[in-house]
């Protein structure tokens, strides 16, 4: 293909978003703005009470801080620019903006991957091994090992905007979809993407496959070691210090896995128009899992409700 066929990196994409759905578009508009607006104060209340309340500087509420920081810069980096899809459509994103944005998105997927597998790592440590819990999770090793998850995930996503912005991009440059999305943008490209392809399917296995197998073995180690203890009471106190993050394991990695999963070809890739509910599977996990998040730690966590209403009483109180 010659090169004055290709898109230029000045003309960018065309996103049609819910264009061919222009009833809709209203509607999600202020779905979507709610939820985000909820992602911003629960998650930013979150980080507020694991920095500010003495009794939450532990490992499991230095990593859920990450956790809510992490959602926050997830959705900052595409509900902007999809919210502003509803109200013009056809949008316009230059090629700058989208590689961003596909860094950006890929970037915060994969971190959370491993952070998860890290949270459940503290939780089998706190569970099976109480007794070595302060030396094994103490401050010299959580904060590299959520140092590391960031540092995985901006490396795997540096990778993959790399090999996909590289590609050529020829007369078809409209993304049927609500921002830069990776699989969105190879959809487009008018070359054979069997690299991607390949890269994609190592790196589902490294932040899919790998996570997952170890959270779930974690989990066996703990429930096991749960189910030994004598008192109901002992057991029930015991699994609801790790049952909000394994609801939030649960939520992430069953949307991730139904979107990443299995990577297809070029061929299957292909150019057309993509169902409804091939775009709304990824709006929903990029907008209601980080949604749930602080809502489910809040609802099932006394320490973290108790330190809320510390700091709202204090907030009121000096006002």
């Amino acid at each position: 293909m010659e090169k004055n066929n290709q898109t230029s990196p000045m003309l960018g994409f065309i996103l049609l978003g819910l264009s061919t759905h222009p009833k809709l578009e209203k509607p999600f508009f202020v779905l979507i703005l709610l939820m985000y607006l909820v992602i911003l104060l629960g998650n930013g209340v979150l980080i507020l009470v694991t920095i500010f309340d003495s009794h939450l500087h532990t490992p499991m509420y230095f990593f859920l801080g990450n956790l809510s920081f992490l959602d926050i810069c997830y959705t900052t980096s595409s509900v902007p620019l999809v919210l502003d899809g509803f109200l013009t459509p056809r949008k316009i994103i230059s090629f700058s903006a989208c590689a961003v944005q596909m860094f950006l998105s890929f970037a915060m997927g994969a971190t959370e991957c491993v952070l998860l597998g890290m949270m459940a790592f503290d939780r089998y440590v706190a569970i099976c091994n109480p007794l070595r819990y302060p030396v094994v999770m103490s401050k010299a090793a959580y904060v590299p090992m959520a140092t590391s998850s960031w540092a995985i995930g901006g490396a795997a996503s540096v990778m993959h905007t790399s090999l996909t912005i590289q590609l050529p991009f020829c007369g078809n440059n409209i993304i049927d979809h609500f921002g830069c999305e990776i699989l969105g943008v190879l959809r487009v490209a008018c070359t054979d993407i069997t690299i991607n392809v390949i890269s994609m399917g190592v790196t589902n296995v490294i932040f899919l496959g790998a996570p997952v197998l170890f959270i779930f073995v974690s989990y066996v180690f703990i429930i096991a070691t749960i189910l030994k203890i004598p008192s109901a009471e002992g057991r029930k106190k015991a699994f609801s210090t790790c049952s909000a993050h394994l609801t939030v394991v649960i939520i992430f990695y069953g949307t991730l896995f139904f979107m990443y999963a299995k990577p297809k070809s070029k061929d299957s890739l292909g150019a057309g128009k993509q169902n409804l509910s091939d775009k709304l599977i990824p709006l929903l996990y990029g907008v209601v899992t980080p949604m749930l998040n602080p809502i489910i730690y809040s609802l099932r966590n006394k320490d973290v409700k108790a330190a809320v209403r510390k700091l709202v009483t204090q907030k009121c109180f000096r006002q």
